[in-house]
């Protein structure tokens, strides 16, 4: 049985949410007051209507209360996601999640119940941060409590050394989620580059030079290793 989940406000972020869990396998059903906007993604999803999301008898018009979870994505008017997040939570939807920008916005809708709050642009601030002042990080995914998941390219002084001599745990403590291996296929002009995922490290396995590590633990931790070995 596939899940169903109602995605409200289809800007760029709501979009590509609702086509992504489409992609996945689940119903959606992708919500929008414009009829421009549901038009554009009604062949991507199972089902797309314009309604108003702050109106109570429309929203319950459409059994929202069956889904899985809703995603509130309307940014134009946070009055608007307020009353429709209220509606929801009225309504009996059995989870909430709902975008908000910046911390006032994400202390108000923590305080309404909301079960998760997604803050897409501190995230992108976050990687642009990391990668500006770590050259070798390509990804970085912030934790509560100080803890973050990175992927940055295997610091110089590790390179042919396994990961029982690195010692990430004892050292660092740290943890290898997996290594992504470097490929490299064609030639010439048509040559391309691309990174596998190796799999579950082993403590003997050996890290090359075009290596990328997924790494887990505190900030500082992560960032104490990195400039060690760069």
């Amino acid at each position: 049985m596939n899940n169903k989940f109602a995605v409200i406000g289809l800007g760029v972020f709501g979009s590509a949410i609702a086509r992504k869990l489409s992609e996945r396998g689940a119903d959606v059903m992708a919500i929008d007051e414009s009829e421009e906007r549901v038009q554009m993604i009604a062949q991507d999803v199972a089902f797309a209507v314009q309604l108003d999301a702050t109106n109570s008898a429309a929203l319950e018009s459409q059994n929202l209360k069956e889904v899985d979870a809703a995603v509130v994505s309307i940014g134009s008017s946070f009055q608007e996601m307020l009353l429709c997040v209220f509606q929801l939570k009225e309504i009996g939807v059995k989870k909430i999640i709902a975008r908000a920008q910046g911390p006032v916005q994400r202390k108000i809708l923590d305080k309404m119940g909301v079960d998760e709050i997604l803050s897409p642009e501190l995230e992108v601030a976050n990687n642009v941060a990391e990668q500006l002042t770590n050259p070798g990080v390509k990804m970085c995914v912030e934790l509560p409590d100080n803890y973050e998941i990175i992927e940055v390219e295997a610091p110089s002084k590790i390179i042919g050394r396994t990961l029982e001599d690195i010692g990430l745990r004892k050292k660092y403590n740290l943890n290898m989620v997996t290594v992504l291996k470097k490929t490299t296929s064609g030639e010439g002009d048509e040559e391309k580059t691309e990174h596998h995922i190796y799999g579950v490290p082993e403590p003997d396995s050996t890290i090359a030079e075009g290596d990328m590590l997924v790494l887990f633990g505190l900030n500082n931790d992560v960032n104490r290793f990195i400039e060690i070995n760069a």
